[in-house]
């Protein structure tokens, strides 16, 4: 007895696995290049929230650049840093971009902005 009809196979091709490979792999390595950008910015956060602790615009320089030298943050300088007073306290602002090649002409440019609170 034979069957009149056919069972119809599922799963993915090969080149289904391919692509998928591709994709996955380019997320895997565009996060790799994301990832130590943001934290480089929660590190800056840091040394501006430190640096707000001075009491003059030299002085919170300084105190950014010393802290940035031993956390290695190389996106920002002291002298990059926008410092106002508000309510007789000192906010220290700042923000820079980041570019990412990807391929070919292709850049990813991320935007980075923050203030001390």
């Amino acid at each position: 007895m034979t069957s009149s009809f056919k069972s119809g196979q599922r799963g993915i091709t090969m080149i289904g696995i391919l692509f998928v490979g591709v994709v996955l792999a380019g997320a895997g390595v565009l996060t790799a290049q994301v990832v130590p950008t943001a934290m480089e910015y929660q590190t800056i956060l840091k040394a501006v929230n430190k640096a707000k602790e001075g009491n003059t615009v030299p002085e919170v320089r300084m105190i950014f650049d010393k802290t940035a030298s031993i956390d290695d943050i190389k996106s920002i300088k002291g002298k990059d840093l926008e410092i106002t007073k508000e309510n007789d306290k000192v906010v220290v602002s700042f923000s820079y971009e980041r570019e990412i090649h990807l391929t070919g002409p292709a850049f990813l440019t991320l935007k980075y902005s923050g203030k001390s609170n």
